[in-house]
């Protein structure tokens, strides 16, 4: 299973790596198999300030929905667009390709406080 050293992590499964005031938001390779094949994401956020552990959206997968909740107080900047007429990326390249929102973060240092890639490795025990 991957889960990068360089990004954040919450416990809800979304992961976080930031980019001087920006950050973009995913799920975390976990979470997409626990889920299975995504078929549809539901960002309706865009332009929004989201407080850290509001749900910015949801995805469905074939037998779910999952909400995908904020890691951070943030305004939603933008949906990956790739991930509207592809929704398996974030299946496929959950780090890369499938990210999911782009958003601009209201304290960068809040990012420092959420779980390492070891933290999170214990809770799903990896």
């Amino acid at each position: 299973m991957n889960i990068p050293e360089e990004l954040k992590y919450t416990s809800e499964h979304e992961w976080i790596k930031l980019d001087g005031d920006f950050a973009y938001i995913g799920i975390s390779d976990f979470a997409q198999r626990e889920l299975g094949d995504i078929v549809f994401l539901d960002i309706n956020t865009v332009g929004k300030e989201v407080k850290a552990g509001e749900i910015f959206g949801s995805v469905e997968a074939v037998k779910t929905v999952s909400d995908l909740f904020m890691p951070v107080d943030a305004e939603v900047s933008q949906i990956n667009p790739e991930i509207e007429s592809k929704p398996e990326l974030v299946n496929t390249d959950p780090y890369g390709h499938g990210w999911i929102i782009k958003v601009k973060v209201a304290n960068t240092s809040d990012v420092a406080a959420l779980l390492s890639a070891a933290d999170y490795k214990k809770i799903i025990g990896v």
